[in-house]
């Protein structure tokens, strides 16, 4: 019966193709602007380490203003980055399998042998276990050891568009490149790795792609290098008029993430920050009440309201149109199928059942909805590449990356037209299946 159910559908899909193309039309788009916003919404809101999730930690501790807030908006919130002789002093006490401190900066890098024009790199100075902790996958090489962290030994990360741009997707290392016009050794290429939202360092734009280049953190202290990106909040009264002093400075620019893959090593790293928190309240620093925190990635971004309140708005807007869409297309629907309401009881009086009818309708409904489902495909295929287009500009931030078309976007497809088959298709359907055959033998 299902064939024949199919069939009839069809036959009366080409006596109204207008009106058919209508209702297509209509769902498809309903379905386009969902999909499109949620994947948008999904990318945004999604932890991109989710298998670690309850083993990394970002490490806060509260060296705010003492009259006020670091933070107005989550005022109970102590700053996302902390001081340098803190975050050295955790770094090397902590109990953690692995940690990672790290902060952004802007370099220039040449190839060697490279006649062309040096090249602006964005990189991180981070540690040796930054790429272990967060799992980043490598094309070539690897990255350096705890031992090089030390030196620090002259040597160099690249990303696969960097090590792309620099020596054409060779295997580069080995090679030799110039980084602020020091010589660095390539020890590793990273394969595409673009982890969204950039969880490990928000303050730099939770949606900026990863850093072209990786350095070993202690080259910053070396180079006497003050932060030219990211951003460095200093809460100190005190003048500062040299590197040193700056070190030393309450100034917070630095992020510090630990590995703890359990409740023993998560009690002792809480406290050895209090402990320490309690010596340099003794000492004059810390004028705010406690608050040091181990932070995990799920909660992290949403401390750091990485998805905002007008994206879950857009969502209701899109599924509000969608709604829209769907009332009208059941307007439509129904009109159609009491166009057909003499056949339908000649059918009755054959011997068709209330159910036979019902479903004969909402089968035809159903193919509707798969056809809607398929064009509203193509349509946020098209829009998802219209906004990665429109975000590509150096200027606008590094939301192309949330904009890929992927299975998450065909199960939403998928989900939506199935309600839409039920949503557009059970009341006209459940009509025709209930009118009185005999009225319309009359007729």
């Amino acid at each position: 019966m299902i064939g024949y159910y199919l069939r009839l559908a069809l036959h009366s899909f080409r006596r109204n193709v207008g009106l058919t193309s209508v209702m297509v039309i209509a769902v498809g788009l309903g379905i386009a602007v969902c999909v499109v916003m949620l994947t948008i919404y999904h990318a945004m809101s999604g932890n991109p380490i989710w298998w670690k999730a309850e083993r990394l930690y970002a490490v806060t501790m509260d060296l705010g203003y003492a009259d006020k807030p670091f933070n107005v908006k989550h005022p109970e919130l102590p700053p996302p980055q902390l001081a340098y002789r803190d975050a050295k002093y955790l770094a090397a006490h902590a109990p953690a399998r692995r940690h990672s401190l790290s902060f952004w900066s802007v370099a220039v890098i040449v190839a060697d042998g490279a006649h062309a024009a040096p090249t602006p790199i964005s990189t991180r100075e981070t540690t040796a276990d930054f790429f272990a902790m967060f799992d980043v996958p490598f094309q070539y090489g690897t990255g350096w050891s705890s031992r090089e962290d030390q030196g620090p030994a002259p040597v160099i990360v690249l990303s696969k568009s960097m090590n792309d741009k620099l020596f054409g997707g060779e295997n580069s290392v080995g090679r030799t490149v110039r980084w602020n016009d020091h010589p660095f050794r390539v020890v590793g290429v990273l394969k595409d790795w673009l982890p969204m939202p950039k969880f490990f360092d928000l303050v730099s734009g939770a949606f900026n792609a990863p850093e072209a280049g990786y350095i070993p953190f202690a080259w910053g202290v070396t180079l006497k290098q003050v932060p030219n990106a990211g951003s460095v909040d200093c809460t100190s009264r005190n003048p500062v008029n040299s590197y040193d002093d700056f070190l030393n400075a309450d100034c917070m620019w630095l992020q510090l993430w630990v590995e703890l893959p359990d409740a023993a090593s998560r009690t002792q790293m809480q406290t050895l920050m209090d402990n320490y928190w309690s010596e340099q309240r003794k000492a004059g620093r810390f004028p705010r009440a406690r608050n040091n925190r181990l932070t995990n990635v799920d909660q992290w971004l949403r401390d750091n309201d990485v998805v905002r309140d007008d994206n879950r708005v857009l969502i209701g807007l899109a599924m509000a149109f969608l709604a829209i869409c769907l009332f009208n297309t059941i307007g439509v629907l129904l009109a159609k199928f009491l166009g057909r309401a003499s056949i339908t009881g000649i059918r009755r009086a054959l011997g068709a059942t209330r159910r036979d009818i019902t479903v004969q309708y909402l089968l035809e409904a159903g193919v509707l909805a798969v056809a809607g489902a398929t064009f509203g495909l193509v349509l946020a295929a098209f829009g998802l590449a219209a906004v990665r287009a429109l975000y590509s500009q150096p200027d606008r931030g590094g939301f192309q990356e949330l904009t890929h078309f992927d299975t998450t976007s065909v199960l939403w497809a998928v989900a939506l037209a199935a309600v839409s088959a039920l949503a557009a298709g059970c009341y006209p359907a459940w009509r025709m299946g209930r009118l009185p055959p005999a009225r319309y033998l009359k007729a």
